[in-house]
């Protein structure tokens, strides 16, 4: 049953992780299926507004070298006046710009501003396409030579950019639902902590008290009133009253007290030595000097106690431990702790944290979730794997203000 639960567990985050993936590969299909598909139709409209003022330069050069009225009004109204959206403008063969059509230009400007305006759209239609030549011919002499320049039109502009817009606009409404739906999540994630939480300790106060119960009751007997039972099981008690109040913790704002982290530690591995394999060794590197942060006493032993037995479980019951206290800069104090496991997968650290994730056949995959709740919610730490390797071991990080830098 165990067995199955842990498959169950990684088959959800497997699955959760192609969901995403492919959610990620339909969302850049689309948009390069976007982008390519208008690049497409703008080169279409680049090619069609190509061929337009080619014809307009034809037509221009044919009013210039015919004597027809009646053909000249045709074209003039057919073919030069229905370029109503290409921007052009035509100069003689000294460079002067002799006539435009469809620039932008403001109506209430001087001569010389707008002779200044026209220069520099002239420049930027000869960065932009190459010239269209305009000949004047008189019984086929040609006698004087033009250049049409020209840029794309609003609507090829607002088509080229519009699926970047489009995008944009989709990537800020995307990213807007992510927070929401995370924000949402995590808001159902912390009910369900609470929840769990409340529950399993309303759970442990039943059998607590029943166990206390006996324990007076054996200690009014004679023969038991002494013995070592009594004492071992009144620990266990006070160990388990220690949980209750743990479990209790969650969701509650927990009271900080200013603690010297060395001496805590000391204390945590002094308790966890006794009640792991004699196998394994745990040491501690401390700084001379008292290292003073703001904790839950309780809670952050439940942190150390965490990460040591993962670590033993990896190590099969024989290895060392090692703690090391930092005090680094800025206000900050590292706690880092090392065994000789087997190490972790690197496709196991983006999820290593995750509630439900485990590797063990037996356990709910919670404990290392907490860890990270405790040390980075509830102590606004951060918690990390500094070093992993295979059959070599694991290092943990934890970070922690120091008592001097929340004043």
């Amino acid at each position: 049953m165990m067995a199955k639960r842990q498959n169950d567990g990684n088959f959800w985050f497997e699955s959760n992780n192609f969901v995403r993936l492919l959610i990620l590969l339909t969302a850049i299909g689309i948009s390069m299926g976007t982008i390519i598909y208008t690049n497409i139709l703008s080169k279409r409209l680049k090619e069609r507004e190509r061929q337009s003022i080619e014809l307009f330069a034809k037509a221009l050069e044919f009013v210039n070298n015919t004597e027809n009225a009646e053909n000249l009004q045709f074209v003039y109204n057919e073919i030069i006046g229905a370029n109503s959206s290409v921007p052009c403008i035509v100069v003689d063969s000294l460079g002067n710009a002799i006539m435009h059509r469809n620039l932008d230009l403001p109506e209430d400007i001087t001569p010389e501003k707008q002779k200044s305006l026209i220069l520099a759209e002239l420049e930027e239609m000869k960065a932009e396409h190459s010239p269209i030549i305009i000949q004047a011919q008189l019984d086929n002499v040609v006698y004087n030579t033009w250049r049409l320049y020209y840029n794309n039109s609003n609507l090829f502009n607002q088509l080229k950019y519009y699926p970047y817009v489009q995008l944009s606009i989709l990537l800020v409404f995307g990213f807007l639902a992510y927070v929401a739906f995370s924000y949402s999540k995590k808001a159902e994630q912390n009910r369900l902590w609470v929840g769990l939480a409340k529950e399993t300790a309303h759970q442990l106060g039943t059998p607590i008290s029943s166990l206390m119960a006996w324990v007076e009751y054996f200690k009014a007997v004679p023969e038991f009133r002494n013995s070592d039972y009594i004492k071992e099981v009144e620990k266990d008690i006070e160990r388990l009253e220690l949980i209750t109040e743990r479990f209790s913790s969650i969701g509650s704002t927990p009271a900080l007290k200013e603690v010297n982290l060395v001496d805590h530690v000391k204390h945590t591995i002094s308790y966890l030595q006794t009640r792991i394999s004699r196998k394994v060794s745990i040491n501690i590197e401390t700084v001379v000097d008292p290292t003073l942060v703001s904790l839950n006493p309780s809670l952050f032993a439940w942190v150390i106690e965490n990460i040591c037995k993962n670590a033993v479980d990896a190590m099969n019951g024989q290895g060392a431990i090692n703690l090391k206290i930092i005090k680094a800069n800025e206000g900050k104090v590292f706690l880092d702790i090392s065994d000789t496991g087997k190490g972790i997968s690197k496709s196991h650290l983006k999820t290593i944290f995750e509630p439900g994730f485990t590797t063990k056949k037996r356990g709910w995959g919670l404990g290392l979730a907490l860890v990270k709740r405790i040390v980075e919610s509830y102590h606004q730490g951060k918690i990390y794997i500094k070093r992993t390797e295979l059959d070599k071991g694991t290092t943990f990080r934890i970070i922690l203000p120091s008592a001097n830098s929340r004043i």
